[in-house]
């Protein structure tokens, strides 16, 4: 993992105007929420627009799980994921607004992680601290600082994202105006716990796991990341996409019951899954996922403030978007409605109409265009 320090100049010409390249700030020191110590922390962000001079018009987006800070392609060469909702005249309009994304502490997309070398070059791996999503948001504002940004218009994400964005809101009211929280909750279910668990465990009881240590192995636990991938990604898309796409129906010419040995055919759902596991693997490190789930895991914005209600009554002075999937069975509408009933200043719930499930808050995100041009991006 890289650990560039983004010198001045590169500080300054991410506020104005080169849009879509990975950058990174070092931050210093950081103590954890839990206790663990790192001596150097570096975030990667993008950034997209130009900052204006009362650094009034700041958006923050946050990425979800397996995400990363390129949100849009600007003057990258390939697209970012969020491409159909932050651009040029999208709902998140970059001739408008100053769009900074950041790559989560803990991650693999050139923010400290696992996998980044310690002072005498060796990879952290079981030694990376326990990391939250509180952790997050306090480092985050370092970069803000460094970025001139005193306070963002805007913060906005979905799942993880979504939690980091309501994280931020109750840590720091006075540094956001605006929020918006897709597809997210204010504390972790148990439903959502064990789900984690299971793809947790799935990658620590991979052979070459070596207990988080695997970097100079030459072996990584893929198998594992592979099943918490399939298993996350159920829980990501709705029955009836996957009964709709799939039904009970065999994988090309393979046949599922056309052998008494095995293995047999795949249906085509197992290939789909297959395909989902084999793509992470080559691009996200299972450490990392350990991290960022365990983080998921722990997401309670009212640790530290007594109860849930007195931790999102600090956002009384920051105008809030809710919005929620109709098929979500991960974050599920009424989570959201909670959220809504408790955040003084959030009003509706608003919902993207999708048959597809929790992924509705990365396909369908156009459909909230017009409730934000309305009640967040009004200038």
């Amino acid at each position: 993992m890289t650990t560039t320090v983004t010198t001045e100049k590169s500080l300054t010409s991410s506020r104005h105007g080169v849009s879509g390249l990975r950058r990174h700030l070092a931050v210093g020191e950081y103590r954890f929420e839990t206790g663990g110590y790192l001596p150097q922390v570096t975030l990667a962000y993008e950034t997209w627009g130009q900052l204006n001079a009362e650094a009034s018009n700041a958006v923050l987006v946050t990425h979800a799980l397996t995400g990363d800070a390129h949100v849009s392609q600007g003057e990258s060469d390939y697209a970012g994921w969020w491409e159909d909702f932050v651009g040029p005249d999208r709902a998140i309009d970059t001739n408008k607004y100053f769009v900074v994304a950041v790559n989560i502490i803990g991650g693999c997309n050139g923010s400290t992680g696992p996998g980044s070398p310690d002072s005498a070059g060796v990879a952290w791996g079981s030694r990376f601290p326990f990391t939250t999503i509180k952790d997050s948001v306090h480092l985050e504002t370092r970069l803000a600082d460094a970025l001139g940004v005193p306070a963002w218009h805007t913060v906005i994400g979905g799942s993880m994202g979504g939690a980091r964005a309501l994280e931020w809101a109750v840590l720091y009211p006075q540094r956001v105006r605006n929020l918006v929280v897709m597809a997210a909750c204010a504390q972790a279910t148990a439903e959502q716990i064990g789900f984690a668990q299971v793809q947790s465990e799935s990658i620590r009881l991979d052979p070459h796991f070596a207990g988080g240590d695997y970097y100079a192995t030459g072996q990584a636990p893929d198998a594992g990341l592979g099943v918490a991938r399939r298993l996350a990604h159920l829980t990501y898309r709705s029955e009836a996409e996957l009964q709709t796409r799939f039904g009970r129906l065999s994988q090309g010419s393979e046949d599922p019951l056309g052998s008494a040995s095995w293995p047999r055919g795949r249906y085509m759902v197992e290939s789909y899954l297959d395909h989902q596991a084999a793509k992470l693997a080559r691009r996200f490190d299972a450490n990392s996922y350990l991290v960022l789930t365990e983080a998921l895991m722990s997401h309670d914005v009212a640790r530290g403030f007594g109860s849930l209600s007195e931790a999102l009554g600090r956002l009384a002075s920051v105008n809030t978007v809710i919005a929620a999937v109709t098929s979500d069975r991960l974050y599920l509408p009424e989570q959201s409605e909670e959220l809504a009933l408790l955040i003084p200043s959030a009003g509706q719930v608003h919902y993207i109409d999708s048959p597809i499930g929790h992924d509705g808050f990365l396909t369908d995100a156009h459909q909230l265009a017009e409730v934000l041009a309305e009640r967040v991006f009004t200038e």
